[in-house]
């Protein structure tokens, strides 16, 4: 691996971690994706983590916040655009139609897309704001998380 790659890959680490620190589980290849949407049971976040540093440094603030919500979902993913471009490319084929969008959030139910937030929502917004929108969606299709 060169110095270069080297050092992309530590700038970026910590922009994967603030997800995965929160329980996220990043999916790298496309059997990754097609493990969890094969078997998918109860609600899925599946948030399409970004370099961009404007929306990015909103997204991943947002859904921290989000998920201090009573209801939230039972299962949390992650792929990172532009770094695990298999894994995001299949996991944009369950976005029914949908545009590209990094960051982006999509959150399913049974296997079901029953919202998203695009780049568009996310950007030029505070963290509060996207965070308050992801909880009206875990509000709407969310159970009530248990406490292990």
């Amino acid at each position: 691996m060169s110095l270069e790659l080297d050092f992309y890959q530590m700038m970026i680490q910590p922009m994967r971690d603030e997800l995965t620190q929160i329980g996220f589980t990043e999916l790298k290849t496309a059997e990754d994706v097609d493990q969890v949407f094969k078997s998918q049971t109860g609600t899925t976040l599946v948030v399409v983590n970004s370099v961009c540093g404007c929306a990015g440094g909103i997204a991943r603030p947002a859904v921290a916040m989000a998920l201090t919500n009573a209801r939230r979902p039972d299962h949390l993913v992650t792929v990172f655009a532009g770094q695990d471009k298999e894994a995001t490319s299949r996991a944009r084929e369950f976005f029914e139609g949908l545009p590209p969008s990094s960051p982006s959030m999509f959150l399913f139910k049974d296997g079901r897309l029953v919202g998203a937030l695009h780049r568009s929502d996310i950007e030029g917004m505070s963290p509060e704001h996207v965070s308050s929108r992801l909880r009206q969606l875990f509000d709407e299709h969310c159970e009530v998380a248990s406490v292990n």
